[in-house]
Formats: C-alpha cells, sequence, structure tokens
C-alpha cells in the first residue's frame, strides 16, 4: 500500500475524520471523535503506520511481523507502529487501521429503553 492508499482508506471510515498536520507537514494525523487512531510518517526509507491496538493483539502482532513494532513515541502498550515496507498484506494493513479507528471512535449513545408495561392513565 502507498500513502495514497492508506489516506483514502482512512478516510472512507466516517465522513468526519479529521486530517491534520499537528506535528509539521511530514506527518498525517488522522482523528475521530476528536482523538487519534492513525500517525503517519513518511520517513528517508518507508512510511510509517502508528494505530492504536489492544494490548494483547499488539503483543500478538509485534511477535509474528517484524514489520510492526511498539508504537513510536507512544504508549508501547496500546500502539503499534507498522513500517509499510512490502512485507505486510494490505488486508492486515487495512484491518489495523479499521480496528484502532473502532477503538477510539465514540459510539453513538443508545436510545433509553422504554418502561415496560403500558402507561398508567390518570383520572
Amino acid at each position: 500500500m502507498y500513502l495514497d492508499d492508506i489516506r483514502d482508506y482512512a478516510l472512507s471510515l466516517d465522513p468526519e475524520i479529521d486530517e491534520c498536520f499537528p506535528f509539521g507537514p511530514e506527518t498525517f494525523v488522522y482523528k475521530t471523535s476528536g482523538k487519534i487512531f492513525l500517525l503517519m510518517r513518511f520517513d528517508d526509507v518507508d512510511l510509517r503506520l502508528n494505530l492504536k491496538c489492544s494490548p494483547e493483539e499488539a503483543i500478538e502482532l509485534r511477535e509474528r511481523y517484524p514489520a510492526i513494532i511498539p508504537g513510536y513515541h507512544m504508549n508501547k502498550k496500546h500502539w503499534n507502529t507498522l513500517i509499510i515496507d512490502g512485507s505486510l498484506s494490505q488486508e492486515l494493513i487495512q484491518t489495523q487501521i479499521r480496528q484502532s479507528f473502532d477503538l477510539v471512535h465514540k459510539k453513538p449513545a443508545k436510545t433509553p429503553k422504554k418502561a415496560s408495561g403500558t402507561p398508567k392513565s390518570k383520572k
């Protein structure tokens, strides 16, 4: 995947995603509900993504894929860095982006449950 592919995929997750550059023009930041779910930076060699992850899955992914390392400049327990060097499948990258989005995105409030039974009439 290339930068444009990842950008397009991230923006497709929700029409209200905010793309911004608070850390300078070389770092793309994607937010949902005001919180970061993806940081994307192009260094001298490879594109790198920082993505939020459950702690258990973060460790499992790092053990399984050499191109997934603890989150650079992030909480290592909850963030992974994916090095886009051609070794990770598009499906895996998109799944990780989606999961990061889902972990951060605020779900709409559930509608309150209706009281059981019929309302009593006033006499």
